[in-house]
């Protein structure tokens, strides 16, 4: 059973089928409902394949095969599902959770510990450096009571200095903590939120010791090299992220270049290669070549851990050498198929998995689409420049629709980004290898070779970041499923038309899908265009900040060019989309949650899967760390925030002033707020969240930010006011963000006094609604103030010009 352009659907739809079945079930809790689909697939699956058999008739015996497989796919993963799905929480574990009790765990190490938040913060190297990394839980004790579990977790917990270092792959650790239980569909079936000093329990067996070594070993001389491409040239050559800086991170997600650095088909197609070539060259026989191979790719494995992609890419190269082996290569979609119906009846939870998904649709798009895109562009170039245009261009056609899902924005660099940079990866990811093979046997011979992987490693960073800045780097686009479904009929559309056979312009299909084309094309434009103007016409070209009007709540953003920072995210995640698409705003370089009242987190909705990175208050219980995975999982890169820890945002520099590091006091909740301030362009601001009068005072004696031009007045104008701080700051303007008829009296008339008497004009959202402020035209101090509305009789929109100090 084949499609029109040739690709074998035997194994494609029940891989389809199962990949669907597994997506649906692992999100539903298990119960007599699942019994009864797996019950119902099976039953169907057998009648099909029993038609298929006593059929006579040839046309239709290919269709009730297919379909009775493809039950027989899905109702295989949904019996894994059933079986294994309250085995993943028992009920030692689920009781543990239910009641938020005090446990000890045993906990095996299965990922490289990744640091998500840390007193330190940006740049401070704070002493305390909390990290998150996937464990099994393997023993829970609850006072004298002690279970043998096996629970996959996310843990979380603290270490000193570098002591994340000694948590290798397959280490044992005992860790006191909490369980918490997660949603149904989630990879992991619990968090574990550590507490204390984890303590060691037992080493790793020696077949995973090894390339822990060899990991660090690489990583601290990689760590030597100078700029960027020093931290990236372990991503690129074994899949080891953890030295990529937030910004870097940033910069390769905006320019689409983060593949590079997770391992997946591409390096082990170079593992396997290099071996053949090697054996061919030396002259063995076919099947010691590919005993070889598979020796070493299981060693890869081990080496980069294995993720989805890896174990994706390894079992497709295993089942592809074995193929070789018996003289009958697969072709490349049936094989993939195949590669993923086995790793689903493995492991169900990877449908969910966002980078599963992209690994199976990118390796999919270089084997559907790579081969007649190049045969297409090679009428009017060279074939090799027309594959190196080919490669990533399938690969992001075949992804787009799932990343629109991560982050509802379009790459306009993407494409030229990758031409520039692909082919500098596997050189980099060869020689990388290659040096980190060599350096427990001659380190020497591995540092001058370090140095070579280092240059193509530099030059991706250096387009990552260059990319990043261009302006539009990142286009704004539909969210959700609407956004998943525009995405994939405008790409199928545009793959119809460009691979269509010369000639064939007859019919209603190539018409009807240039029309699409333009018309959206035209549309997408229009909006772009429209808002652009709007916004042009409505707010001062070059505004730096902007309060929204989301009620009782905080949500400022500050913004310079193309770079966006949002402050708090108020109490609505609507209200805060309104705000954002009013200002066009489809993804948030920095967010800035001062702490976790609902006035300033109850948005956060609004921007998971949008925000690069996020600096947090300390958390004050699992909910709050949980928001923390949430951020994390969306592709924030979380962190901590305290005194000294600073940063840019474009052209402008950030600060944090407050809370202060390991103090006793004053850490958490309205006192605990993080205080930001902003320097650059024409403005100096200052973000005091919800501090009240002793933390103010505090802030003078220990941390004085000195004059200001933009103050974010605290609580919203409650009355718990340092008038000495406003003094002090003496700002030309205070944003209060303030709700309509709010109860609480805010803003207080004690504290538009302060105002008034620190020279500070006090612009409100509860009467003005969004207040956008800019730098004046003519300098010296003075801003541009634009407000939604005046408090007058007509409501009239006006531009108010409010002078600098002095």
């Amino acid at each position: 059973m084949e499609s029109r352009n040739g690709i074998d659907l035997r194994l494609v739809l029940p891989a389809a089928a199962a990949w669907l079945a597994a997506g649906i079930l692992v999100g539903v809790p298990g119960g007599v409902a699942t019994v009864g689909v797996v019950v119902g697939l099976w039953v169907g699956a057998v009648l099909f394949v029993t038609a298929a058999v006593i059929d006579r008739r040839v046309r239709w015996r290919p269709l009730w095969a297919t379909v009775g497989v493809s039950l027989a796919a899905s109702a295989l993963v949904a019996s894994v599902v059933m079986v294994s799905g309250p085995v993943r929480l028992p009920a030692e574990a689920r009781a543990a959770a239910q009641h938020h009790a005090s446990v000890s765990a045993l906990i095996t190490v299965w990922s490289m510990p990744v640091e998500t938040a840390s007193p330190g913060g940006f740049g401070a190297g704070g002493a305390a450096v909390r990290v998150r990394f996937r464990g099994t839980v393997t023993e829970l004790t609850e006072g004298a009571r002690s279970a043998r579990v096996s629970v996959p977790a996310l843990v979380f917990a603290e270490f000193s200095g570098r002591g994340a270092a000694s948590l290798p792959i397959g280490s044992v650790i005992r860790l006191d903590g909490t369980l918490r239980a997660t949603d149904p569909g989630d990879a992991a079936a619990a968090l574990y939120f550590g507490r204390g000093r984890p303590q060691s329990v037992a080493d790793p067996p020696w077949w995973l010791a090894w390339a822990n070594g060899l990991r660090a070993r690489f990583a601290a001389a990689a760590g030597e090299l100078p700029g960027d491409g020093g931290d990236l040239l372990p991503g690129l050559a074994i899949g080891d992220t953890s030295q990529v800086g937030a910004e870097l991170d940033l910069a390769m997600k905006t320019s689409a270049l983060s593949h590079l650095t997770a391992v997946s088909g591409a390096n082990c197609a170079v593992v396997v290669a290099g071996i053949m070539l090697l054996g061919g060259y030396l002259r063995l026989r076919r099947g010691l070549r590919i005993a070889l191979s598979l020796a070493t790719l299981v060693g890869f494995v081990v080496l980069v851990t294995p993720e989805p992609s890896v174990l994706r890419a390894a079992l497709m190269a295993t089942i592809l050498l074995l193929s070789i082996a018996s003289g009958r290569p697969g072709r490349g979609v049936p094989l993939l198929a195949l590669v993923v119906l086995a790793l689903l009846v493995n492991d169900p939870w990877l449908a969910r998995s966002y980078g599963f998904a992209l690994s199976v649709l990118a390796t999919a798009g270089l084997l559907v689409l790579a081969g007649p895109l190049t045969r297409v562009l090679s009428r009017w170039m060279p074939t090799v420049l027309a594959a190196a245009i080919a490669i990533p261009v399938a690969a992001q056609l075949a992804c787009q629709p799932v990343l629109v899902l991560l982050s509802p924005t379009l790459p306009l660099y993407g494409v030229p980004a990758n031409l520039l940079a692909g082919p500098a990866a596997p050189v980099a990811t060869v020689v990388g290898l290659v040096a980190c093979l060599l350096l427990p046997w001659l380190p020497g011979v591995a540092g001058a070779i370090l140095y070579l992987a280092w240059l193509p490693a530099a030059w991706i960073a250096a387009i990552a970041r260059t990319s990043a800045l261009l302006p539009g780097s990142r286009l704004p686009w539909l969210g959700g499923a609407v956004g998943v479904l525009a995405t994939a009929i405008l790409t199928v559309a545009i793959v119809a038309l460009v691979l269509r056979r010369p000639g064939a312009i007859r019919g209603w299909w190539p018409a009807a899908a240039l029309a699409l084309l333009v018309l959206a094309g035209g549309a997408y434009t229009g909006s772009l265009i429209g808002s652009g103007l709007g916004r042009a016409v409505a707010f001062p070209a070059d505004w730096q900040i902007a309060a929204c009007d989301i009620g009782q709540g905080d949500a400022v953003v500050v913004r310079d060019q193309d770079r966006y920072a949002l402050v708090d995210v108020g109490p609505d995640p609507a209200l805060l989309t309104e705000c954002l698409d009013t200002l066009g705003i489809a993804r948030i370089d920095l967010l800035v949650l001062t702490h976790y009242d609902l006035d300033h987190i109850g948005g956060v909705a609004a921007v998971i899967g949008r925000v690069g990175s996020a600096l947090v208050g300390i958390p004050e219980n699992a909910e709050d760390e949980r928001l923390h995975v949430r951020l994390a999982e969306g592709g924030a890169a979380v962190r901590e925030a305290a005194r000294g820890d600073t940063g840019t945002l474009g052209g402008l520099r950030w600060e944090i002033y407050w809370p202060v590091r390991d103090s006793p006091a004053m850490q958490t909740g309205n006192p605990g707020s993080v205080t930001i301030g902003f320097d650059g362009r024409g403005i100096r601001s200052i973000f005091l969240g919800d501090l009240g009068q002793e933390p103010q005072d505090a802030l003078r004696r220990i941390a004085a930010p000195g004059a200001v031009d933009v103050v974010k007045v605290a609580h919203h104008g409650s009355r718990d006011q340092s008038p000495q701080l406003y003094e002090d700051l003496s700002a030309t303007v205070g944003l209060i963000s303030v709700g309509r008829d709010n109860g609480y009296g805010h803003p207080t008339d004690a504290l538009l006094g302060i105002l008034a008497t620190a020279g500070t004009r006090a612009l409100r959202t509860d009467r003005m609604g969004m207040i956008v402020v800019a730098p004046a035209a003519g300098g010296g101090g003075a801003l541009q103030v634009w407000t939604e509305t005046v408090p007058s009789e007509t409501g009239a929109t006006e531009t108010v010009r409010v002078g600098g100090p002095g």
